[in-house]
């Protein structure tokens, strides 16, 4: 039985490293085209030379769904209004009838006249994309009584602290392009180092190297939900795709991720922008993300099972070579969770293999030449990967956070691992009839209530407690 053990130890050890040598290639190949934009100056930011609130060349709507929001909501809109004073904006916000506290909230937000607030006429939570339709029906509504129809469909959470630019450089950029996306730049919490401040190292790397390469090499752009604008040519293509009458799909747990890459497969033309203000801060959106392991996981569970299992259901592989790349990446989530589970399996299975082996209970299988290469090779690209996590983060958040992030690495594989199994269960229960469910994430503190300012340079605000 014990050398049974100890042949089943060299099966997953020779399991794991192979599908970590696949892995590694894969971002090796991400870093190459990475550097060689940087070194050729392919990776040059841009500066935002016009008016950061210039007026709008048309209408523009922003999209905020919102279940039990009553912390946040209130500070999104009144911030929103005073970074973006600009008369052709509309904000709608959805909510539900069950939700008074966030009815509430919107009403002592100040009453603006270009906020609408929109009562969905069921009771919440739905799906966050059925939300989204409503405000899109509401939207249409609008347009009938005014006959001026919107140019673009901006989405935001009600979490999001907005910058002053995002909108006149959303706005400017869609002269050009069907869809922009801006950087999402996750804040440290004090009160949670580890967990939320897991995100930071992985949106600090996402959007500064996987979107920018994703962007050059002309594959799809996926929307990340918040800091996203849509014209309005780019959503009426994806509702005649869908022949349906709502551009989202209300089954799906991820609608901005599926809208963003319908807009290229619909003729669309799509951009990534890394734009820098007048005094050097980053254009992007800013929030706190969650700060507990079981919010985190809830949350990335979500993000898993809309675009690893829907997505593979939902949006197939009859793509190009650069997309059929793309989306092999954005898919391999649970196969790597599968491969870390085994590695710390394999780390709990070590030590207990030495002591039998010292003890003379069992015999180690030996290790072939392949599998010691593979090892080496492994051990380096994990050093590289350490290296280069720590070095985005560090130019974002500072070098202490960057030192941070080598330590954080494994928190974000564990989290990974718990959401990956709540994942697939969810989806064996979607598939088996039941109904699909938004496991919401729940906000209790605005970045600006936190920071007690409008910090917009890009430094690290005041933590949330």
């Amino acid at each position: 039985m014990l050398q049974w053990l100890a042949a089943a130890e060299h099966e997953l050890l020779l399991f794991a490293a192979i599908w970590f040598a696949v892995f590694a290639l894969d971002e090796m190949l991400v870093d190459l085209a990475w550097l060689r934009l940087r070194f050729s100056g392919g990776l040059r930011t841009e500066r935002l030379l016009a008016p950061a609130q210039a007026e709008l060349r048309g209408m523009a709507a922003v999209l905020v769904p919102a279940w039990q929001e009553a912390g946040v909501i209130g500070d999104m809109v009144r911030h929103s209004f005073q970074s973006w004073p600009q008369r052709n904006l509309r904000i709608y916000v959805g909510c539900y009838r069950n939700d008074e506290a966030t009815l509430a909230a919107l009403v002592a937000s100040g009453g603006d006249h270009r906020l609408r607030v929109v009562l969905h006429d069921c009771d919440g939570p739905t799906t966050k994309a059925d939300c989204l339709n409503r405000l899109y029906r509401a939207i249409c509504e609008d347009e009938r009584r005014s006959r001026q129809q919107v140019r673009a469909l901006i989405l935001h959470d009600a979490e999001d602290m907005v910058h002053p630019s995002a909108l006149t450089l959303m706005d400017r950029e869609l002269d050009r392009v069907d869809f922009v996306q801006l950087p999402v730049r996750p804040e440290p919490q004090a009160a949670s180092r580890w967990v939320a401040g897991h995100y930071c190292d992985e949106f600090a790397e996402a959007h500064a190297r996987d979107m920018v390469v994703r962007d050059r090499i002309g594959a799809a752009l996926p929307a990340a939900g918040v800091g996203c604008a849509f014209s309005r040519r780019a959503i009426d293509r994806i509702i005649a795709q869908r022949g349906s009458v709502d551009p989202f799909a209300a089954d799906c747990l991820t609608e901005d991720y599926e809208c963003g890459l319908l807009v290229n497969q619909t003729g669309g033309r799509s951009t990534f922008l890394r734009v820098r203000d007048e005094s050097g801060g980053l254009i992007a959106t800013r929030e706190f993300f969650p700060a507990t392991i079981a919010a985190s996981v809830r949350q990335k569970t979500r993000w898993i099972h809309g675009i690893a299992f829907q997505g593979w259901d939902r949006l197939g592989w009859r793509v190009g070579p650069g997309d059929l790349w793309m989306r092999l990446r954005d898919r391999r989530g649970p196969l790597v969770a599968l491969v870390l589970t085994v590695a710390y399996l394999m780390l709990l299975l070590w030590p207990m293999m030495l002591v039998l082996e010292a003890a003379g209970l069992v015999e180690r299988v030996p290790s072939s030449p392949l599998l010691r290469g593979l090892l080496v090779f492994n051990l380096a690209s994990l050093l590289w990967r350490l290296a280069m996590r720590a070095m985005h983060s560090g130019r974002e958040y500072g070098w202490t956070e960057g030192a941070r992030a080598l330590v954080r690495f494994p928190v974000g594989n564990v989290i990974a691992i718990m959401a990956t199994q709540r994942a697939l269960v969810a989806y064996v229960r979607v598939l088996s009839g039941q109904r699909l469910r938004w496991e919401h994430t729940v906000h209790r503190v605005h970045v600006v209530t936190a920071c007690g300012g409008e910090d917009h340079s890009g430094a690290a605000l005041p933590s949330a407690a």
